[in-house]
């Protein structure tokens, strides 16, 4: 189960460079269900998602690198690029009355930094444990507005959409 919060940023940290980078790029065989396939560095993935926004259901298989061309080669729409770095979130806020985690608690904000055609996006997911301490999660204050529920927002969408709608 995957379970995950999604917020704009408008400004990266200063500091981004200083953390680990992911170069990532995904192609979607469908869209209702998920089914994409995600090049990440180099490993390659066959991914099932089921329906949800916050929380769904998620499937990995691992591909080889000829497989992963293959079935690229068959998916619909655009090809989304971005950059994923990883930022650590120690002693993340929740809301009042939520169990308070150990000191040493860390969650980790996955920032990913689109490439053309979706440059200048920058969303920054957040992954849980539960629904409740995604729902209960206090976001930093660097974060923009919460897209978890906007559809525009999630990538199997923007892999669909005419890039000519997107100005």
């Amino acid at each position: 189960m995957e379970i995950e919060r999604k917020f704009l940023i408008q400004n990266l940290p200063e500091n981004l460079g200083e953390y680990p980078c992911r170069e990532i790029e995904q192609a979607y065989l469908n869209t209702n269900p998920v089914v994409r396939v995600r090049k990440e560095d180099d490993k390659y993935y066959l991914t099932y998602k089921g329906k949800g926004m916050m929380a769904r259901e998620e499937h990995n298989l691992a591909l080889n690198e000829e497989s992963y061309y293959h079935l690229r080669d068959k998916a619909d729409g655009n090809i989304i690029s971005k950059k994923r770095y990883l930022i650590p979130l120690t002693n993340p806020g929740f809301q009042e009355g939520f169990p308070t985690p150990p000191e040493d608690y860390t969650l980790t904000i996955e920032l990913d930094v689109f490439q053309a055609p979706f440059t200048p996006l920058v969303l920054a997911e957040v992954e849980f444990g539960s629904k409740s301490a995604a729902e209960a999660f206090l976001p930093p204050s660097w974060f923009g507005e919460e897209v978890t529920y906007k559809k525009e927002y999630h990538n199997s969408y923007m892999a669909s959409v005419k890039l000519s709608s997107l100005h």
